[in-house]
């Protein structure tokens, strides 16, 4: 049977939300190992490290997926989708290793003083997030291939058909900190856009 929560539902921890649907990633990673499944683009071997002071998000959806970084190494994710998004006090940052001169870091800021971060199909590809969120409309359980609230699954996802999502009509989200390989959207408008890169480690958290 479906489970369906109606109304606002709020979560202190949204990493509890998003168990389910990383586990559900092994037999996701099994099918692509075996050529069942077609695996999305090739990921780096870096993770940036996102952290936003609110996330207003119009049809919500998340799903377990897969991975590919260069080489071949598959990395199970939960995918978060949102048909539209508006962020506040958005921060990326990236630690590369470089040979002989140590690490290097770009950080990008943005949607600071008043401004806001808009997007659309908006798809970020995840492995941790700490966050207090407000669902609307949850519906917990449904059919990835059957989720009809987001933006629908992204082109090339390695996803298994019937297997686990979640779906709500709005999600806010507060004091967002999250780990993810890969963020892809439709549009992305980048309000008072600040980028820096520096010698050594900077990070958003």
């Amino acid at each position: 049977m479906e489970s369906v929560a109606r109304g606002g539902t709020r979560w202190k921890r949204f990493a509890v939300v998003m168990v389910p649907s990383v586990a559900a990633t092994a037999a996701v990673g099994v099918a692509v190992a075996q050529g069942v499944l077609a695996a999305s683009f090739s990921i780096s071997g870096q993770q940036a490290k996102v952290s936003v002071d609110r996330l207003d998000g119009e049809g919500f959806v998340q799903y377990g997926s897969i991975d590919t970084q260069h080489g071949g190494k598959k990395i199970p994710v939960a995918v978060s989708a949102f048909r539209s998004a508006e962020l506040r006090g958005l921060c990326q940052s990236v630690v590369v290793p470089v040979p002989l001169f140590g690490d290097v870091s770009l950080k990008l800021n943005a949607g600071n003083g008043g401004k806001v971060v808009e997007a659309r199909n908006l798809y970020i590809d995840l492995d941790q997030l700490d966050a207090d969120a407000t669902f609307t409309n949850i519906n917990i359980g449904v059919s990835a291939n059957d989720t009809s609230k987001g933006p629908g699954l992204k082109d090339g996802d390695a996803v298994l058909p019937g297997s686990f999502a979640q779906e709500a009509d709005k999600a806010v989200l507060t004091d967002v900190k999250q780990t993810s390989w890969a963020t892809s959207a439709g549009t992305f408008k980048l309000s008072g856009l600040s980028m820096k890169v520096a010698r050594g480690k900077s990070e958003c958290f």
